[in-house]
């Protein structure tokens, strides 16, 4: 079950989207059947008005919602009037992208920075640069910024994914032309739609998922429902068809693919306060309105008489559990750790370290801060999506 993705329902109504690392369920996805998220939409906004003292701008993308958008975001806006002012001002219509969706209480958030993502290139409107993503060696960065000289930019920014590592010349500049069209469309043809029109909308969530995967991690992709199947092999075909021979169809219906999967087993130790370590320790997760809070506990552990190396040994496999829980559980915002007590320094920057290396992992933004003064760990991930406790409350889970 080496990095495969299945996509299949594990209940009535609901759609899961799961990843599967090394026999690991690493991410989980609900939502209802027939619902869609506005993430990643682009519409065109309309400036409700404008809140100088924390520098945000609220911007409508229908009657009933109304966005945040940071004002330090507002650098290259495309506007669907002519102004006569180069700031931003109440009643302007602009296109937007939504970049989160709404969270708790707090309205969604939009960018004038729209982002056409491909499996191997990033279009944005944001700037004229070029980026590569970090992950890529020096010499394929130096390969791939030759092929992309010969690409005519319009006044766009472009990223180039870690999937572009190897990719054929042929495959980037069919890509290429495919996210240009629609940023030709976006500048040219949405630019004249009416306000709250939604001009540009997503792929279906288990579609991005998808296009994110690492190529040569990606095994399998698994479903066991036909409309879906054909869905996903129709995106496969258009947008990675190097892949395509990935997707099977699954119909052993003595042993369903959530059965097989352990799928509902794995949802509910997903939603479960408690986590069970391998060495008998455990972890409590308890999401507040502000923050989450991890407690790492010793519990059963009774290996080793060295009380050092038996901190270590709790508080290393904590770190890793960690990394995949926050995955798995989507969870954002500020993380604090409260790890098994160690002694001296070296012990929580050797700690630090492990974490910083296994949040690499995580697609999202993510990283592991400090050691507070009360040896607690700070960490921040990039909030995008709901977390995988109200997705399964909306589902009725």
């Amino acid at each position: 079950m080496d990095n495969t993705r299945i996509i299949t329902y594990i209940k009535d109504g609901v759609l899961a989207d799961a990843l599967y690392e090394n026999g690991h369920l690493t991410e989980l996805s609900l939502i209802q059947e027939g619902k869609t998220s506005l993430l990643g939409n682009v519409y065109v906004g309309k400036v409700k008005n404008i809140v100088k003292n924390i520098q945000a701008a609220f911007v409508e993308i229908s009657d009933s919602t109304l966005c945040y958008l940071p004002l330090e975001d507002v650098k290259t806006p495309i506007y669907t009037r002519p102004k006569k002012q180069s700031r931003l001002a109440e009643g302007d219509e602009l296109l937007v992208q939504v970049s989160r969706e709404a969270v708790k209480t707090k309205a969604p958030s939009v960018t004038t920075n729209i982002s056409l993502t491909g499996k191997y290139l990033v279009l944005t409107t944001g700037n004229g640069m070029i980026g590569y993503s970090s992950k890529l060696g020096a010499e394929e960065k130096e390969r791939l910024r030759g092929l992309i000289q010969s690409f005519k930019l319009p006044p766009a920014g472009l990223i180039v994914r870690t999937n572009a590592a190897q990719a054929e010349p042929g495959e980037l500049e069919k890509e290429y032309e495919r996210l240009l069209c629609q940023y030709r469309f976006l500048t040219d043809q949405a630019v004249h739609r009416a306000v709250f029109s939604c001009v540009l909308k997503s792929r279906a969530a288990y579609l991005t998922s998808i296009l994110g995967s690492r190529s040569e991690h990606l095994k399998d992709i698994l479903t066991d429902d036909r409309e879906l199947y054909e869905q996903i092999q129709s995106f496969l075909m258009e947008e990675m068809p190097s892949d395509a021979e990935k997707l099977r169809l699954y119909e052993d219906r003595m042993l369903p693919l959530k059965a097989l999967y352990r799928m509902e087993k794995g949802l509910s130790e997903a939603l479960s306060k408690k986590v069970w370590l391998k060495s008998g320790a455990y972890l409590i997760i308890e999401p507040t309105e502000a923050l989450t809070v991890i407690d790492v506990n010793t519990g059963k552990y009774t290996g080793g008489k060295n009380k050092q190396d038996t901190v270590r040994r709790i508080n290393q496999e904590a770190a890793k559990e960690i990394t995949r829980q926050i995955r798995l559980r989507n969870l954002s915002g500020m993380i604090l750790v409260d790890f098994v007590d160690m002694d001296g320094k070296e012990e929580p920057q050797r700690l630090l370290e492990l974490m910083r290396e296994q949040l690499k992992k995580d697609p999202l933004k993510a990283s592991a801060v400090d050691m507070t003064a009360l040896g607690l760990m700070e960490i921040t991930r990039k909030k995008q999506k709901k977390t995988l406790l109200e997705q399964a409350k909306e589902c009725g889970i």
